[in-house]
């Protein structure tokens, strides 16, 4: 990849030599590190952002099937359940005699 645009940024001069430091014991150029550390800066925040988004749309049909009365309230799911392990235990003990 050619170079086509130059970034400069102001930092201390701590971070810096110590970033130059790490670099060299790579044994790695200084701008091949920030050019990794951006593009995995960019993946992380558009991944963040997708999730986000894939979130928000899940919320937002939670919530209308909730207003359509398309939902199940907690006490119902666990009288289900609980039938569920009454049954259960039932069948077991029928099974074991």
């Amino acid at each position: 990849m050619s170079t086509k645009a130059v970034f400069t940024m102001k930092l201390e001069p701590e971070l810096r030599d110590r970033f130059m430091a790490e670099a060299a014991a790579d044994d790695r150029p200084a701008a091949q590190v920030l050019r990794e550390l951006m593009r995995e800066y960019i993946s992380r925040r558009q991944e963040a952002r997708q999730y986000d988004d894939y979130l928000r749309r899940k919320v937002e049909i939670a919530r209308g099937q909730r207003d359509d009365g398309m939902h199940v309230s907690n006490e119902e799911v666990e009288a289900e359940a609980t039938a569920r392990r009454a049954e259960l235990r039932r069948r077991i003990d029928e099974a074991d005699l």
